[in-house]
């Protein structure tokens, strides 16, 4: 048994420290584990020396600064995690090792607003078959990340918005998934995830403060401080698109008037080209049009990035990000809607949060969420699994 302050649970801590910063970045230098850690360079090369030799991690040559160095990561069959995305439109899966590496991923047309049941037998079935497709050993599954289009109440795991999902509402999901696969399920919003993939994958990476603005059937921010999500207390945190523009503006689906998302969501912007365009446009055929040189489609993405201008001035106001990433498939009109932003930024933030904020489209596009999904599992795993080589033990084969 370890003494606490003992030289061996030092050193068990160590270990720890080391096996989590290599888990959550996925690779880094010996050097970059010492700055993480505050542990001495003597120490990390040490300490790698034994994980190597468990093969808890792989070492890799590398260069860092124009000179060699080596890259340690996890050992690319210690184990797997799972990301499911559940869109308004899709499902997305992906399975990864603790590696960072994607090792197989799919998505497939999904009504998800229909019902939930439907939702969860179409995710375990998709899971089923994609673990299969990789050939991975089911009892190295360390955990499930899962997103889902609306609020998580933090404490019971209840998605509560009957507005978003009415067919999830007083549903857990983490809960029905874990039954399901029996294995450890974290669920959070598709916002916070889309942050989180782009923080670790993305147009996000080497920031600690970032804002990931997603617009579709409703508008979301992701919202990153420290390095970490920031959920608030209740898990609302980053509501957008409930800003208040116009006190006389159209009734918005949270009973208020003149929100943000009135102004910018799918459903409220579609309508205004149905005169001169027809029906049966998606946001996606709207920014091609716009790229195309349609002038119509190009007024209403700027008028779209203008007010999601607004937004971001508030939040640059309150939180003062380093960075907006700008995900959905508005982010593929690029300057387009992106200029608009900055434009608004600098009309209406105060002069040096805007000076020193940075507007960029998403890297990953719509697979954002679930590498967020992937990267919220891999966040939640312990380390001491690892270390003890327990993993098969904690995380049991599907029922």
């Amino acid at each position: 048994m370890e003494t606490p302050g003992s030289q061996s649970s030092l050193h068990r801590a160590n270990l720890e420290r080391v096996v989590r910063a290599v888990r959550l970045a996925g690779s880094l230098t010996q050097a970059e584990i010492a700055r993480t850690t505050g542990l001495s360079a003597a120490t990390v090369s040490n300490i790698v020396r034994e994980l190597k030799d468990g093969g808890t991690v792989e070492v890799t040559p590398t260069s860092a600064g124009g000179r060699r160095a080596r890259s340690v990561s996890l050992s690319g069959d210690a184990g797997i995690v799972i990301g499911v995305d559940f869109g308004h439109t899709h499902l997305r899966v992906a399975i990864g090792n603790l590696a960072h590496q994607v090792l197989a991923e799919e998505a497939e047309p999904l009504d998800v607003d229909a019902s939930a049941a439907q939702g969860f037998d179409r995710a375990e079935e998709l899971v089923e078959r994609l673990v299969a497709a990789t050939g991975v050993d089911r009892t190295k599954v360390a955990g499930v990340g899962l997103g889902v289009p609306g609020p998580i109440d933090v404490e019971s795991g209840t998605l509560g918005s009957t507005s978003i999902l009415p067919g999830w509402t007083g549903t857990k999901p983490a809960e029905e998934m874990s039954r399901r696969l029996g294995v450890p399920v974290h669920v959070d919003n598709d916002a916070n995830l889309g942050a989180l993939g782009e923080l670790v994958w993305g147009s996000g990476r080497g920031v600690k403060d970032l804002a990931y603005i997603k617009v579709a059937s409703g508008v979301g921010a992701g919202l990153v401080i420290d390095g970490k999500i920031y959920r608030g207390p209740g898990g609302t945190a980053g509501e957008i698109g409930h800003i208040t523009l116009d006190e006389s503006g159209p009734v918005c689906r949270c009973g208020n008037r003149g929100c943000l998302e009135t102004f910018t969501a799918a459903c409220y912007v579609l309508p205004l080209l149905e005169s001169s365009h027809g029906t049966g446009l998606t946001m996606e055929s709207v920014v091609r049009l716009a790229r195309d040189g349609d002038p119509g489609c190009r007024r209403v993405i700027a008028d779209v990035g203008r007010h999601i201008g607004s937004g971001v001035a508030n939040l640059c106001n309150l939180l003062n990000p380093s960075r907006v990433v700008l995900g959905g498939d508005l982010a593929e009109a690029g300057e387009l809607v992106l200029g608009p932003i900055r434009e608004s930024v600098g009309r209406y933030a105060i002069p040096s949060a805007a000076r020193q904020l940075s507007v960029l489209p998403g890297a990953l596009g719509g697979r954002a969420e679930v590498l967020g999904a992937l990267a919220l599992a891999l966040s939640e795993m312990g380390d001491s699994t690892l270390l003890d080589g327990s993993l098969s033990v904690a995380a049991p084969a599907f029922t």
